[in-house]
């Protein structure tokens, strides 16, 4: 390859993460090689930015973090930019999210994740075993996690600074029919929605994306768009391939993803498919 970027974007589900959602010591080692070397390397990802610690090895570090879809971007630990839900708009897509028992996850800036206590019989019937067929592992743990350990289950909503919703159906028809009542709502509040599985979609500021986080990135760092490659496996990555110069998608991405992108990884995240390939930029035998 004779693209060499000056910046690169990695998503973190299905890309620097494993199946069981962990960043290998590979990974960590390529992007410090990168780093030391003059490159950027940024993650931007549909996480929240306080899920990433627990995620990766110790000492981990990167030039910046673009959490929540473009949502938020962080250099270190400080906010360089903050979207928010209305909170009017959360409570009305709370409550619709209880008129048809759908898992939701709100998560505020600065706190932990909220699901009002009054949802949680039916939020947690949907994370029961066993595991649906199509859903994969790491959602299905993540989903786990988040009813044992990460969820702070209120009797009301708490602040007014919000990044995201997370919502999960434990099938396809359910989760597709959310989506169409969500269509039904942008024609009444403007907002976005991702999805990064068939079994889930997240709701952020209207016009928000990945795309429009590293667009933030760039200008911040003096950053041009034509000296950037992004790594990604899944349709929330979508504004950012279309976005970026060099677009690379894993060996475990969907076909379709496949399809529209400059380059596929050799292998998957589970191969250390982003650390395999990142060598190729490395002047240092890892």
């Amino acid at each position: 390859m004779s693209f060499k970027p000056k910046a690169i974007f990695l998503d973190m589900d299905g890309t620097i993460l494993t199946s069981f959602n962990k960043v290998s010591l590979k990974t960590k080692e390529i992007i410090d090689n990168l780093r030391e070397q003059g490159i950027f390397v940024f993650i931007a990802t549909g996480r929240a930015f306080d899920e990433i610690a627990e995620l990766v090895p110790e000492g981990f570090q990167v030039d910046g973090f673009i959490t929540s879809n473009g949502m938020a971007g962080y250099i270190g630990d400080k906010p360089m930019f903050q979207h928010s839900l209305s909170r009017e708009l959360v409570e009305t897509v709370i409550e619709k999210a209880r008129q048809n028992k759908i898992y939701y996850e709100l998560f505020p800036y600065d706190s932990a994740r909220i699901t009002l206590n009054q949802d949680k019989d039916y939020v947690e019937h949907e994370v029961r075993d066993p595991q649906p067929e199509g859903v994969e592992i790491n959602e299905w743990l993540s989903r786990k996690q988040a009813i044992k350990e990460e969820i702070a289950w209120k009797d009301s909503i708490e602040g007014n600074m919000f990044s995201k919703f997370y919502f999960f159906a434990r099938t396809k028809e359910h989760i597709n029919e959310w989506k169409d009542i969500l269509n039904e709502l942008k024609q009444e509040t403007d907002f976005t929605t991702s999805t990064s599985s068939s079994h889930n979609v997240e709701l952020m500021f209207a016009n928000v994306n990945k795309a429009t986080g590293i667009k933030q990135m760039l200008a911040h760092f003096g950053i041009l768009e034509e000296d950037i490659l992004a790594i990604g496996d899944s349709y929330n990555d979508l504004p950012m391939f279309e976005f970026v110069d060099y677009a690379v998608a894993m060996k475990n991405a969907a076909e379709p993803i496949k399809k529209i992108v400059n380059d596929v990884t050799e292998f998957t995240c589970d191969e250390d498919g982003v650390y395999q390939y990142l060598s190729r930029f490395s002047s240092v035998k890892i």
